[in-house]
C-alpha cells in the first residue's frame, strides 16, 4: 500500500474508501486493487480509527452501486455502444466471451459467480448489461456478491490487524484471499440451501 494513499485513507474515512472503490468499480483504473483497500480499511477499524460496521456499510455500498451504474450504462446503451464503440473504448473480448457464455449458461447465480472472479468483476456487469439482464435479477445477485467479496475482505482485514500486509505476502495476494472469500461465499451457499431444505420439509410434515 502506497504511503500517499494509506493516508488519504486514513484522513478522509469513510469518503476515501467510498470514492476509492465506487470509481474502480466503474471502470475507473487505480494503481491499488480494491482489494487492498478494502484489507487496509479493515485494518484501521481494528485499529479502532473507523468504525467497524461503517467500514462494512462504505465498502459494500460502494461495491454495490458502482456496479450497478456500470450494469446500468451498458444496459440502457449497451446496443448503442456496441454500434457505434469509440476508438478509445477497449474491451478484453475472451473475457466478454467467457462471461457471456457463463451468463446465458447459468443465468443469475452466473452473475453472482462472474462477480467473484479477479479481473472480471467489472465484465460481468458490463455483460449483464450487454445481454438486458433484467436489473431485479441483476441487482440481488451483485448485492450477495457485494456483500461477500468486500464485505470479506473488510472482516478479514480486522480479524488479521497489523499482519494483514506480512499475510498477503505469504498467502500469494489476491489468488490466495480469493481462495478465502469464495470459502465464505460456499459456506453462505449451502448453510442457505440447508435452511432452505429444513424449511421445506418442515411444511411438508405441516401439510401432512
Amino acid at each position: 500500500m502506497p504511503s500517499e494513499l494509506a493516508l488519504y485513507i486514513t484522513h478522509y474515512g469513510y469518503f476515501a474508501i467510498f470514492s476509492l472503490i465506487f470509481l474502480q468499480e466503474l471502470g475507473v483504473p487505480n494503481p491499488v486493487p480494491n482489494e487492498f483497500i478494502l484489507l487496509f480499511a479493515g485494518y484501521l477499524s481494528w485499529l479502532g480509527t473507523l468504525s467497524f460496521p461503517l467500514v462494512i456499510l462504505v465498502g459494500v455500498s460502494a461495491d454495490f452501486i458502482g456496479t450497478s451504474v456500470l450494469y446500468a450504462i451498458f444496459y440502457l446503451f449497451g446496443h448503442v455502444i456496441e454500434k457505434k464503440k469509440p476508438r478509445w473504448l477497449k474491451f478484453a473480448e475472451p473475457k466478454i466471451e467467457k462471461l457471456r457464455a457463463l451468463l446465458t449458461k447459468r443465468g443469475r447465480w452466473g452473475i453472482f459467480i462472474g462477480r467473484l472472479i479477479p479481473y472480471a468483476r467489472g465484465y460481468a456487469s458490463v455483460v449483464a448489461g450487454f445481454l438486458d439482464v433484467p436489473p431485479q435479477t441483476f441487482l440481488p445477485m451483485v448485492f450477495l456478491s457485494a456483500v461477500l467479496w468486500s464485505g470479506g475482505y473488510v472482516v478479514l482485514g480486522h480479524i488479521l490487524g497489523r499482519t494483514w500486509e506480512s499475510f498477503l505476502m505469504k498467502v500469494g495476494g489476491i489468488q490466495g484471499l480469493l481462495i478465502m472469500v469464495l470459502v465464505l461465499a460456499m459456506i453462505f451457499y449451502f448453510t442457505s440451501l440447508h435452511k432452505k431444505g429444513k424449511h421445506t420439509l418442515g411444511e411438508n410434515d405441516h401439510h401432512e
